[in-house]
């Protein structure tokens, strides 16, 4: 009874996805059938009578293109979880000159609404998007609407057998076809969608450059802000020890003849000022690049770094991981910032961190027992770093239920 039950199920629901796949596909040819019964009706004699059908077919055929592939993609992400990106050009703005005269991009015209409409004419024309939902609108009728249409047909055909219009024995072999075909027929829309709507690779070389301009101008602005923490620690904390330094042993050395005393004990401050600024300088450089991650890689920096976190942190790795510098350094502030936000954050007690290499590249996961409900919101911590991590290519995917556990997982793919 359970897998009748199960059967039964993904039946109804393959039986609506047929039929709505089957409305969608079929529009276009509608549009030409009842063209075509209009033509026939009106007793098309005198060969000028067929052109209204045709400027119907035309119209038919480029008006709802657009609107049956938005919905097509709407059907396919929904069912499948697969999103079909539409890659539509954006219009540009359209701007009055000192001359009266607007400019779309492509023309000047006299008001804003004529070249408001020159500009989506031409847009529509020139954009590649176009021709891709042309091409799907002719081949998705005769390929993903014919199958998607077969299960309410042959359903049709098994209730006209019921009524006494079709042979019992066609009858039985349209409702088996029907039973067969029927948790099936609607998987062929999502493939044809994908075979004629999915991106060109223009379209994915071109979104792809977008990315890394993106990418490119956030390494820029992290480098530029690097620099200034630089600058400013060393501004404020090194430097003014240093400056501080040199000032007390010249008025040391001033005092050495006349106040001994005092000038031991403004060498005392001197020597404590000097120990203050080389640990100041130490911080500044394991900021910058652990000399652990330097001198012995990846595992046993972020070892170090579980033991430095208030925090019960065990690191688990596949065996020594040596990684281009780049890689490692983004990786290891990776998990340092995963880490500082379940103390911070989270309220975590402990954490476990994972690191593994595959054929593939690198995997380094990071969970913690905190309260959950981390998210990479816009401007955050975890939207950096899935920024910088996305400059080598890499992924990061947070699972993060209300209540816990948290469990951030960084992807990056190495040779």
């Amino acid at each position: 009874m359970g897998r009748v039950g199960l059967w039964v199920g993904r039946a109804g629901v393959g039986f609506g996805r047929g039929c709505v796949a089957a409305a969608v596909c079929l529009v276009v040819p509608l549009v030409w059938a009842g063209a075509v019964g209009l033509a026939v009706w009106s007793g098309a004699e005198h060969p000028w009578s067929w052109i209204g059908p045709a400027v119907i077919v035309v119209a038919g055929t480029l008006a709802p293109a657009r609107p049956v592939c938005r919905a097509v993609r709407a059907l396919v992400a929904r069912w499948t979880g697969t999103a079909i990106p539409a890659g539509y050009r954006e219009a540009g703005p359209v701007m009055q000159l000192s001359t009266g005269y607007w400019w779309n991009g492509f023309s000047y015209e006299r008001s804003r609404r004529d070249a408001v409409m020159d500009q989506r004419m031409r847009l529509w024309g020139s954009d590649p998007a176009t021709w891709r939902d042309l091409r799907f609108v002719l081949v998705a009728p005769f390929t993903a609407g014919v199958v998607a249409a077969v299960p309410p047909a042959a359903l049709a055909v098994a209730v006209l057998g019921a009524a006494g219009a079709v042979p019992p024995l066609g009858a039985a072999g349209a409702l088996a076809v029907a039973a067969g075909c029927t948790p099936y027929a609607w998987r062929a829309l999502p493939r044809v969608a994908l075979r004629f709507l999915g991106p060109s690779p223009a379209m994915a070389l071109a979104e792809r450059v977008d990315e890394l301009t993106s990418q490119r101008a956030d390494a820029t602005v992290a480098q530029a802000a690097e620099i200034r923490r630089i600058e400013r620690d060393l501004h404020d904390g090194a430097q003014a020890r240093l400056v501080a330094l040199g000032l007390a042993l010249a008025t040391a050395e001033a005092l050495m003849d006349r106040d001994p005393g005092q000038a031991r004990a403004l060498m005392r401050e001197a020597r404590a000022g000097a120990a203050a600024s080389l640990t100041e300088l130490r911080e500044l450089i394991r900021g910058i690049s652990p000399p652990v991650l330097s001198e012995r890689g990846l595992v046993d920096a972020v070892r170090a770094l579980a033991l430095d976190i208030p925090l019960d942190a065990a690191v688990r790795a596949g065996g020594p991981l040596r990684l281009d510098p780049p890689i490692e350094s983004a990786l290891y502030f990776g998990v340092a910032e995963l880490l500082t936000n379940a103390v911070k954050h989270a309220g975590a007690a402990r954490a476990h961190v994972s690191l593994v290499r595959d054929d593939t590249g690198v995997v380094v996961e990071v969970e913690d027992d905190g309260r959950g409900g981390a998210e990479a919101r816009p401007g955050g911590g975890l939207a950096g770093l899935r920024r910088r991590l996305a400059v080598f290519d890499g992924t990061l995917e947070i699972t993060s239920p209300p209540g816990g556990p948290t469990r951030v997982r960084m992807t990056v793919p190495c040779a």
